[in-house]
């Protein structure tokens, strides 16, 4: 819907006409996009247009975006939102744009869309959707023997889903219940349930009743999450899976502290400073910009020699636990593949394999750079679906079997039968 405000609101300073309806139906949009509104909110935004009016277009967006805006990462979805649906209908602005000597965009070329412009179109086409849906015919179906289709997607392949069930998909990873992992470190908390007596704490304690009155204070070993590193192969055959992918690591940095997120292609690129942004369609986005060998070729070994030589004692510290995102298929230098994999194992506490080969039923250790990376791993998994995305939470949480034992692939078909 496309809405303009009257010219008789600018002067008097008060909506007129459908204007207070139009605020409405916008905060009704955002919400659908996403933002967190009420009511009141919207009610705050016809009273803020009654008191300030309208001077232009800038002051109604900023006026708009101090009252409906409360997270800075909404302010992507509010400006798609607030372009589209406070489009000018200036004619003659129009007019002049089409006949200036400007070349037009090829149709088969659109531009890259910002961050949230999806969700803003869906939730403008929801209103529409909605009624083409209570204008069909009912028709009962008895559904007790079919399968839902939520459980068809949690099996379904990432490179098999439109663009419609990979959104669903994205939905789904933000309400995974994430990995619940914990270590204990060397370092000591206070702990009034402690097993150990603490010295310190039993000083400190007696100094309140000047050393007259000593209790003993008690700690504990810390716990704490383990840092979790990725390394994911954006090369032509795996760029689908690892963009996928980096919408589930988007939902871990909202609730872990340290997750470091590396891609390599035929270069290594560290995007964690882009993942941490609030908004998962900018986060992800943004990584995708910062890399320049998106879809290209790939360079395994050469990729991982480096993480280790330039990022291995920074990241992989505290028994951080390593997710190697790749096919394996390296063609060229296997004998340093295996070298940089037995490295970068030895420097983690767990290095996790998802291969997305493992989708078919037939695969087997074949290709020299699968048989050379398998001895220097714990896990091998798969990363297709959403189903495999899920028993890698199970793993991390340490609620899986032996079923992802790497050995099974280098003893041949028996061994995994079995």
């Amino acid at each position: 819907m496309v809405a303009a405000h009257d010219e008789g609101a600018a002067e008097t300073g008060a909506p007129a006409g459908k204007l207070a309806e139009n605020i409405a139906h916008f905060a009704r949009t955002l919400r659908r996009a996403g933002l967190v509104l009420g009511p009141a909110a919207t009610l705050d935004a016809i009273a803020a247009v009654e008191a300030a009016g309208i001077g232009g277009r800038d002051d109604f967006y900023w006026l708009l975006h101090a009252v409906l805006v409360k997270r800075h990462e909404d302010s992507a979805v509010f400006d798609a939102a607030f372009e589209v649906f406070w489009r000018p209908r200036d004619l003659t602005g129009r007019l002049i744009a089409m006949l200036s000597p400007i070349a037009p965009p090829r149709p088969g070329e659109p531009g890259p869309k910002r961050a949230g412009e999806s969700r803003v179109a869906d939730a403008l086409a929801a209103p529409r959707r909605e009624r083409e849906a209570e204008r069909r015919t009912e028709i009962e179906i008895d559904a007790r023997l079919t399968v839902s289709g939520r459980d068809l997607l949690r099996t379904k392949d990432f490179a098999q889903m439109s663009a419609a069930e990979l959104q669903d998909v994205r939905r789904a990873m933000a309400a995974l219940v994430l990995p619940n992992d914990h270590v204990a470190t060397r370092r000591f908390c206070a702990d009034p349930r402690g097993e150990r007596i603490d010295p310190r704490g039993t000083l400190r304690l007696s100094l309140r009743s000047g050393g007259d009155l000593m209790l003993p204070a008690f700690r504990s070993r810390r716990i704490v999450q383990p840092p979790l590193v990725v390394l994911a192969d954006i090369s032509g055959s795996m760029s689908q899976y690892s963009r996928i992918f980096l919408h589930f690591l988007h939902a871990l940095c909202e609730k872990r502290r340290h997750v470091h997120t590396f891609l390599f292609g035929t270069r290594l690129t560290n995007v964690t400073h882009q993942m941490r942004h609030r908004d998962p369609d900018a986060a992800v986005a943004a990584a995708a910009a910062a890399v320049e060998d998106w879809s290209g070729g790939t360079r395994i070994a050469d990729a991982i020699q480096r993480f280790n030589r330039d990022w291995s004692r920074r990241v992989l510290t505290g028994g951080a636990v390593c997710l190697l995102i790749t096919d394996g298929l390296e063609r060229e230098g296997t004998e340093d593949l295996g070298r940089a994999m037995e490295r970068l194992h030895k420097s983690s506490r767990r290095l996790i394999w998802l291969n997305p080969l493992l989708r078919f039923d037939g695969f087997s250790a074949r290709a020299q750079g699968v048989r050379a990376m398998l001895p220097h791993v714990d896990e091998l998994r798969p990363v297709h679906s959403l189903e495999a995305i899920g028993d890698l939470c199970a793993a991390l949480s340490g609620r899986a079997g032996n079923s992802a034992d790497p050995r099974r692939y280098l003893e041949g078909p028996a061994a995994r039968a079995a």
